[in-house]
């Protein structure tokens, strides 16, 4: 994982979708497993989502607060 990845969740918006221009960080645990479930998209913005899955899954959602104050 590169370390800049973490800075994207807090940054990056969802591009589309019900959550459209919500924080990738802030998205619903349920939508990230759905996107589990049904397959991430492709490139960045999936492999980004499957980090958040990953870290919401895993309850290290506190891991991004400092990142939040930049």
């Amino acid at each position: 994982m590169n370390p800049d990845d973490l800075q994207r969740l807090v940054s990056m918006a969802m591009p589309f979708g019900k959550y459209k221009g919500r924080l990738l960080a802030d998205l619903p645990g349920n939508y990230l497993h759905w996107f589990a479930r049904e397959g991430f998209p492709p490139g960045e913005l999936g492999r980004l989502l499957a980090l958040m899955r990953e870290i919401d899954h895993n309850g290290l959602s506190d891991l991004l607060k400092p990142l939040r104050r930049r």
